[in-house]
């Protein structure tokens, strides 16, 4: 596996090296926290001065550093003008030096570093890691995207318009995927959800012509993304009811995962997976179906989804002592989400069912109605108590009703004889959060006690 070297990277993106230039980094690195070893450490000019913490990178074993001036530490340096747009060249060029012979990308409100997974999968292909997926995140791992790859599968986010055009412009694609249409960030969008279709949508005006994209047949607003004349230039496939590719024949398989039949063109396709929850299914019927139709074969594809594990906040299971279970989605939350993972948690073995959730964000004016609108429906499923914690708690509490608690931040839920403490022994419990609420802390608290 060859990356490059500052020397190469330099004949890319420009600027003055300082040192040694024939040194080769194993990676890019945007925070000493988690860099590694070997790595080229950015820094970026943010909320904080990535320049103030390059001898921390040092001490931490950078090899190298990429910065828009000299500093005066004993490591190799690549000065460049602005140091976001050298990265951000440094994974386009990358990408375009190397190009696997297919590219594409995932988006969508929810479900999209899962869903990423496993058309990677499905199509044996390299994908981006974690959920590196926006405008620092994407260029980070493409800059050292190993030579010979097949297919390469990134997952592109956004939170304001904009940013996934500039995703496809770093990295151009030939096929996408669209999970749904939801309202995560709503707060960002004056035109509501139509607003969210259209930055969902620039992922398809940003296929290279000819492309091909899937989506839930079901989704009106996916619907609407492929009517639009910036759209036309690339084939929509539905998968779902009355629709060449669907799914059928679905079974719960408990804490095993599930298992369905995808109808195709050519016959029906048995497919199991070990990831929990209805939610999994169709995503992998998403990705089945791209899969196949860009020319995967049906046996193959099938064979690889069933390897596809949970990963840490994304569905992984814990038994527990009496039987029951702790289902951790505690990545991030929106509506969707919460209501697809407590669908999952009723199929999971154990006793009663029930939820710790941190608030969700970005949702607008609307949050607190919204809150209330998805504690009802939690009620609605079966679930019979709720832990909620963060600034629209008591919202969340208010719609599920009795048997629903609420705290104002996650201290107070460990803490609080009401809280943690009062969960019944063979529960199963769902946790999950935004991101800010690190709803991971209740996972690690129950799991240890």
């Amino acid at each position: 596996m060859s990356f490059w070297s500052l020397f190469q990277a330099a004949a890319q993106v420009g600027g003055e090296i300082l040192g040694d230039g024939a040194v080769m980094p194993s990676s890019l690195s945007l925070d000493t926290r988690t860099l590694e070893p070997g790595a080229c450490f950015v820094a970026l000019r943010a909320e904080r001065d990535g320049h103030d913490f390059a001898l921390q990178a040092v001490a931490r074993g950078a090899a190298a550093l990429l910065v828009d001036h000299p500093l005066d530490i004993d490591c190799p340096q690549l000065v460049v003008p602005d140091t976001l747009d050298a990265l951000q060249r440094w994974g386009q060029a990358r990408l375009a030096a190397v190009r696997p012979r297919l590219v594409a990308g995932v988006t969508g409100s929810v479900g999209k570093t899962s869903t990423k997974e496993l058309l990677a999968a499905a199509l044996g292909g390299w994908k981006t890691p974690g959920n590196r997926n926006n405008t620092l995140g994407l260029p980070e791992a493409l800059a050292t995207l190993p030579e010979g790859q097949d297919a390469a599968v990134l997952e592109m986010g956004m939170s304001t318009p904009g940013e996934i055009r500039r995703l496809t412009e770093i990295a151009p694609l030939d096929a996408g995927l669209v999970t749904l249409i939801g309202t995560a960030h709503a707060e960002n969008f004056p035109k509501g959800q139509e607003g969210i279709a259209e930055a969902k949508g620039e992922l398809v005006a940003g296929l290279n012509r000819g492309g091909i994209w899937a989506h839930p047949a079901a989704d009106p607003w996916c619907r609407w993304i492929a009517r639009q004349s910036w759209a036309r230039h690339a084939e929509a496939l539905p998968v779902g009811e009355g629709e060449p590719f669907g799914w059928e024949a679905v079974e719960s398989l408990g804490a095993a995962g599930g298992a369905f039949r995808l109808r195709t063109p050519a016959g029906l396709v048995p497919i199991r997976l070990q990831l929990p929850g209805e939610h999994q299914l169709r995503n992998a019927a998403l990705a089945a179906a791209l899969a196949m139709r860009l020319g995967e074969a049906p046996e193959q594809v099938a064979r690889r989804l069933g390897t596809v594990v949970p990963g840490a906040g994304r569905g992984r299971i814990h038994g527990l002592p009496g039987g029951g279970a702790l289902l951790d989605e505690t990545y991030n939350a929106s509506p969707d989400s919460i209501l697809a993972c407590a669908r999952a948690l009723l199929g999971l073995p154990g006793g009663e069912a029930l939820a710790v959730l941190g608030s969700m964000r970005e949702l607008g004016t609307e949050a607190a109605r919204i809150h209330r609108e998805t504690g009802a429906v939690l009620r609605a499923l079966g679930l019979t108590r709720l832990w909620a914690f963060g600034d629209f708690a008591r919202d969340y509490a208010d719609g599920f009703g009795p048997g629903a608690t609420a705290f104002p931040d996650f201290e107070a839920l460990r803490d609080d004889a009401a809280g943690l403490t009062a969960i019944p022994p063979g529960a199963r419990i769902l946790v999950k959060g935004s991101r800010y609420w690190r709803a991971e802390r209740a996972v690690d608290w129950l799991l240890a006690r």
